[in-house]
């Protein structure tokens, strides 16, 4: 009971190890969160690109030929998440194959 207890206690290791693993996962969310304006999220063109594997280069093609909606302000272009979403829907196409006889 009356036990020193120092920085080499089992207890204060366990203690800090569960802290460092709490500090990272508020870190993560932190990191991801991405608020939302009348329940819609925007992403910038460096996170779309990131996302959809395209250069940002080819973003500004998309966007010149209309095949993606954006919005700009100032000098900042942003994109909804749903007109990501949508693009990508409207390019599905389901595999085939064909038969060989």
């Amino acid at each position: 009971m009356n036990e020193l207890i120092n920085k080499d206690n089992e207890w204060i290791i366990h203690f800090m190890g569960s802290l460092d693993r709490l500090l990272d996962n508020v870190e993560h969310l932190t990191a991801n969160y991405r608020p939302t304006l009348n329940g819609e999220r925007f992403f910038t063109d460096k996170e779309v690109s990131a996302r959809l594997k395209v250069s940002r280069r080819t973003l500004q093609d998309y966007r010149n030929e209309g095949r993606i909606a954006y919005i700009q302000l100032g000098g900042k272009i942003l994109y909804r998440e749903s007109d990501i979403e949508r693009m990508l829907v409207d390019g599905y196409r389901t595999a085939y194959r064909q038969m060989v006889t």
